[in-house]
């Protein structure tokens, strides 16, 4: 369903390609002059769509210093016939992660050193750690002890509803928690085991094995995920202690006799948007997003 660029090392090998693939291809191909502009076009899409997000990226990280909801902005933003619809997200895999520095590392063979494309790539390479450190960020505010806390995150391959791991950049928010000494829990349906094991020797949960968490990242919006209640998650977090409301203040939400009967401590961190923020907040998370 989508056009194919081919190309071959000469005219005959080119028409051989073309014929062979439209035999299959409905959408047709396009002819490319040379194998190296066939390349060259594969490499600048997926440069492009790395830029694109790391745009989205470097604005959600401002957006949250300013106390503005990303999604709500690109929304209000995406009524414009002519803004491109991209979204912030961690960038991994095999192609967008990877292709820009081919194209990067030729321009420095030739002498040209790239700007835009290392900065965008610089962004994007640098998203996990900012995800793990606002999530550190999220559960001090709920009074959690870090050290030796426990985090549950769903998903791991690089993008949704696929097995494939391989450059997963979930594998970053996971390396930089485990910096702070916190126990980090994965939970995927979809994710290849043995590639998996193979490559990061992670073993998953299913999510009924998920309890006494201080904290849920939902990493990757798989299919299977988006029928995942708000409510249900609740059962999965450790039990807030009963703490002397003077200690506690605002965050207490009802006090009896002394004690805080209800905490606002649930931690959920939402990635990519999947859940509703005004729900999730009236439901007593403490709740972010990119």
């Amino acid at each position: 369903t989508i056009v194919k660029v081919v190309s071959g090392m000469d005219k005959e090998s080119l028409d051989t390609i073309a014929k062979v693939y439209e035999l299959v291809v409905d959408a047709g191909v396009h002819r490319a002059e040379s194998i190296k502009v066939a390349e060259a076009a594969k490499v600048i899409e997926n440069s492009q769509r790395d830029i694109n997000i790391a745009f989205m990226n470097e604005l959600s990280i401002i957006f949250n210093k300013m106390g503005i909801d990303t999604q709500a902005v690109l929304k209000a933003a995406g009524t414009k016939w002519n803004f491109l619809k991209f979204h912030p997200g961690l960038v991994g895999g095999h192609c967008i992660g990877i292709d820009p520095y081919y194209l990067t590392y030729k321009a420095e063979q030739m002498g040209y050193h790239s700007q835009i494309i290392l900065s965008g790539r610089k962004i994007n390479d640098d998203m996990g750690k900012y995800v793990a450190e606002s999530t550190v960020k999220k559960m001090i505010k709920a009074n959690k002890q870090i050290n030796g806390s426990k985090v549950a995150i769903f998903g791991i391959t690089f993008k949704e509803n696929c097995p494939d791991v391989r450059n997963t950049k979930v594998m970053d928010v996971i390396n930089e928690l485990e910096e702070y000494g916190i126990e980090v829990k994965i939970v995927d349906p979809v994710a290849d085991k043995e590639d998996l094991w193979r490559g990061y020797r992670i073993v998953p949960c299913k999510s009924e094995e998920i309890t006494d968490i201080d904290a849920i990242i939902f990493a990757v919006p798989h299919q299977e995920f988006k029928t995942i209640k708000l409510e249900s998650l609740k059962k999965m977090y450790r039990k807030a202690k009963n703490v002397n409301a003077d200690l506690m203040g605002e965050s207490a939400s009802t006090i009896e006799s002394g004690e805080v009967v209800k905490a606002n401590n649930n931690v959920l961190i939402d990635v990519k948007g999947m859940f509703d923020r005004e729900e999730a907040e009236n439901m007593g998370y403490l709740y972010w997003r990119l």
